[in-house]
């Protein structure tokens, strides 16, 4: 996906989960951050941050805060909606001949419902953004919802459906996501036992640049 009205920032402070203050051309700006995960290691005062002006209608905001630098100099996409629409984009490249967003199941909302042939298949996608020593970790945050959608999985898995929970990875140079157990131990369970079960566990890797972000592989 790539970014219109891109804007390079400096990071100031972030008051809550959903604003940040930056810095453009000498002047304090606040802006929307599309991602409500902690981001702690990323948004550091005075890393450079990349914007983007979607110009809605009704915005308490001009900006959306979508791209960041890192300290280690890797680029970390985290449009916290980038994910599903990569992994649709990716899905369209597959020979799938239905493919249904945002499909009810169970309890839950399932991010992709697809059709192969006589195979149905059920597909929860979640966003990667930390980052350590090359390997992705998931969540950054407590996700009682994440551990929600994993067990529907596990039971769709014994409904007879192709089930899948998909990491997209919004940097580059990392292949592989493991729960992040130190901050949720939960997550961690509920993924393990979901591999036992059949569930498949799919990686998508992309590629970054400060206006787009898309899968490379």
């Amino acid at each position: 996906m790539k970014y219109d009205n891109i804007t390079k920032a400096k990071f100031i402070r972030r008051p809550n989960r959903f604003i940040a203050e930056v810095e453009i051309g000498g002047k304090k700006e606040t802006v929307h951050v599309k991602n409500t995960g902690r981001c702690k290691e990323l948004l550091i005062p005075g890393c450079d941050v990349w914007l983007t002006a979607p110009d809605s209608p009704n915005r308490k905001t001009k900006y959306d805060l979508v791209t960041v630098l890192k300290s280690n100099g890797m680029l970390i996409n985290i449009d916290s909606q980038a994910p599903n629409k990569i992994a649709y984009e990716w899905l369209k490249d597959k020979d799938f001949t239905r493919i249904v967003p945002e499909y009810t199941y169970g309890d839950s909302r399932i991010d992709f419902y697809m059709e192969r042939d006589d195979e149905k298949y059920l597909m929860e996608v979640k966003g990667c953004t930390l980052e350590v020593n090359g390997i992705g970790y998931f969540p950054d945050a407590p996700t009682t919802r994440g551990v929600k959608h994993i067990r529907e999985l596990i039971k769709a898995k014994k409904d007879g459906y192709h089930a899948i929970i998909c990491f997209v990875i919004q940097m580059d140079k990392v292949n592989e996501v493991r729960p992040n157990i130190a901050m949720h131990e939960e997550f961690g369970i509920a993924l393990n036992e979901a591999r036992k079960e059949g569930v498949e566990v799919l990686f998508i890797p992309c590629h970054v640049t400060e206006d787009e972000v898309k899968y490379s592989r």
